[in-house]
């Protein structure tokens, strides 16, 4: 399979308080059908990845809402996979198109979480949980502090191993101008900042954000350009308890696997990455299940700077989830859009040098559901 993406747009991400989610979604959308060099009346449908809207604003139509503020009557679509929305909308959007019933979609990306308060975005989150984990008065930072717990415990990987996650993605950050924090931070910034659950603080714990982000992707067309070419969704347990394992999200071992199978490539092929850290034992786990190194291992091979701009294969040059920010809905199509950046040689200050092939990992929940995207020039 080749999908080509045509053009990508995106906003800045942070607190935007003088900017409403369709402000948003309109902006990221109007830029990736500009950089696509398509009329608008060649759009055949529109994806829209969003988790909260409905809960903290009571917009539950999000597609109609998106086409019909860019002048467009095409078939419209509002997808929900909890963290994992952005990148749910660009599999499915890519389903449509190989199966020719659309030949260029826009997906877009988009949520506005600074309106609601705290408590608000915590609720709407924990609608990504089983029933039995929000009964227990359980939220998401306990449930990936029980993840980290047990791989401390199996592995010894220790917590200034999880805190060099956020330094690094807070250096990339700072490369970042679309970043919400971006500034850099020490091991000790991120061991000494509140607690949160133990052993997760709140510099090993990414924001609040608002943001967009949307790709313009079409059927080959034969040119030159940055293509996907593996797209694979898996799920799991929503129920972490019912697990056979707390230290692997199986979703991302099956989607990672199906995504390289399609694309014709190994791990070893993959010069930049994107994947989901929204706490720093996420990305550790990402990079054990996807294979850049072996299990328990993950810490360490992050702390060698292995995935550091200049290692050997570098991990959320855009900042990650952690310090670019983490607009739920939008975080898969941002993940793309920084890989396709990094495939077209216009990441500035963050390009990866001979990147040529990207891989993106976007965990819906505590890994209910993954998607995995392979995308080669």
């Amino acid at each position: 399979m080749k999908i080509q993406i045509k053009g990508i747009g995106i906003t800045k991400f942070g607190e935007l308080w003088d900017k409403s989610l369709l402000d948003l979604a309109l902006e990221a959308s109007t830029a990736a059908i500009a950089d696509s060099g398509l009329d608008r009346k060649n759009i055949d449908a529109v994806f829209v990845g969003n988790m909260l809207i409905g809960k903290i604003a009571g917009q539950d139509h999000l597609g109609p809402v998106v086409t019909s503020s860019l002048g467009l009557n095409c078939a419209s679509f509002k997808v929900e996979g909890a963290c994992a929305s952005g990148s749910l909308a660009v599999h499915l959007g890519i389903q449509g198109i190989l199966a020719g019933t659309y030949k260029n979609v826009l997906v877009v990306g988009a949520e506005k979480m600074s309106d609601a308060s705290t408590s608000q975005i915590t609720w709407g989150l924990m609608g990504a949980s089983s029933s039995k984990e929000r009964k227990a008065g359980l939220t998401f930072p306990g449930l990936y502090a029980l993840m980290a717990q047990a791989h401390m415990q199996k592995y010894g990987t220790t917590r200034e191993e999880q805190a060099e996650v956020s330094v690094k993605n807070h250096y990339h950050a700072s490369l970042n101008e679309l970043a919400q924090y971006p500034f850099e931070i020490s091991v000790e910034k991120v061991l000494n900042s509140s607690s949160i659950s133990y052993p997760i603080t709140l510099f090993d714990s990414s924001p609040i954000t608002d943001g967009a982000a949307a790709v313009v992707i079409s059927a080959d067309d034969g040119s030159k350009g940055v293509y996907i070419t593996g797209s694979a969704a898996a799920s799991d347990t929503i129920d972490l308890a019912e697990r056979k394992s707390l230290t692997e999200l199986k979703a991302t071992q099956i989607a990672g696997k199906k995504a390289m199978e399609q694309a014709g490539i190994s791990i070893k092929d993959i010069k930049a990455a994107e994947v989901h850290d929204c706490f720093t034992i996420a990305e550790i786990l990402a990079m054990e299940d996807l294979g850049f190194c072996p299990k328990g291992m993950g810490g360490k091979f992050i702390k060698s700077k292995a995935t550091r701009l200049g290692g050997r294969c570098p991990v959320n040059t855009s900042g990650g989830l952690k310090a670019c920010g983490h607009p739920v809905g939008a975080t898969g199509v941002k993940q793309i859009i920084e890989i396709t950046q990094q495939l077209r040689g216009k990441a500035g200050k963050r390009q990866v040098s001979g990147a040529n092939i990207g891989l993106t990992q976007n965990v819906g929940g505590t890994g209910a559901t993954v998607v995995v995207h392979v995308l080669q020039n």
